[in-house]
């Protein structure tokens, strides 16, 4: 989901300042894993188990949050933005980041649960180590690319070759549609994997009925295939993490009318939407 999820980021900054920005992220990113994810998941699993789920109900509601406000943007509900331009780079690098470990945190433990627990501690560092490299280097390429593909596109665009300069032509002109899209595809991903911790570690603390309820969906969906299993797992966590997601919109507007705050969520300012997207 990561891929999806962090180009919003860097939209609305200056083109000069793209590559730089991924590249804060992604060490932003490997400060995750080596400096939070890997130590606490291992002293955690090995000595207090049962944080765990509730750290990742916690994550998983941070996801619900961010992915819920986004969609009230898509309907004009803003929250006080600043003027376009105005985007804060330390700000929208924090809160990639800020969802980078929650996201990174969740595949970080299904790597540490599928390995052998006969393994010797070390052996599982560095095989957690090598996955989060791994991870870092393919994800954050691919983050890369896609935020300056149309740079490319402008690049053949200016290409002797009539054939190759109709078709940076024609990448220059469908990236907003593409932008919009992962825009789009990004904010379902927060909810679903949002509301997929939420849901599944409620289970995991003693509340098994929204996970009960997801279970029963999925088993009677079982013959119609694997995929559509997989769709209405999806849907079903999006559903619950857009519901959770604009309960905690609500009380922190709440929370901030009490005080006389007025809050603004986008990190840097503007909203990643509103940009290009």
């Amino acid at each position: 989901t990561t891929p999806a999820v962090t180009p919003q980021y860097v939209q609305g900054i200056s083109p000069a300042r793209e590559l730089p920005v991924v590249g804060k992220i992604a060490l932003g990113s490997l400060a995750n894993k080596f400096l939070v994810i890997i130590p606490a998941a291992l002293l955690l699993t090995a000595f207090a188990p049962w944080v765990l789920p509730y750290l990742l109900i916690l994550g998983g509601a941070y996801l619900c949050f961010e992915g819920a406000e986004k969609v009230l943007e898509w309907f004009g509900f803003g929250h006080g933005h600043e003027e376009e331009g105005g985007r804060d780079e330390k700000r929208l690098v924090a809160g990639a980041v800020r969802t980078d470990l929650i996201l990174s945190t969740e595949i970080m433990l299904i790597s540490l649960a599928s390995l052998d627990p006969d393994l010797e501690f070390w052996t599982r560092v560095g095989v957690l180590a090598v996955i989060a490299v791994l991870m870092t280097g393919v994800v954050y390429g691919a983050v890369a690319l896609l935020v300056k593909i149309d740079d490319i596109g402008l690049r053949l665009a200016k290409n002797p070759s009539r054939r190759v300069r109709h078709t940076g032509t024609r990448i220059v002109r469908s990236m907003p549609v593409v932008f919009r899209g992962i825009s789009i595809l990004g904010t379902v991903a927060m909810l679903w994997v949002g509301g997929h911790l939420v849901l599944v570690n409620l289970g995991e603390v003693g509340w098994a009925f929204p996970v009960d309820v997801l279970h029963a969906v999925e088993h009677a969906l079982e013959p119609a295939g694997g995929f559509v299993v997989w769709l209405g797992d999806t849907i079903l966590s999006a559903i619950a993490g857009l519901a959770a997601g604009l309960v905690i919109v609500g009380v922190v507007l709440g929370i901030a009318k009490l005080f006389g705050k007025k809050p603004t969520f986008s990190e840097g300012g503007e909203s990643p939407q509103a940009v290009v997207h």
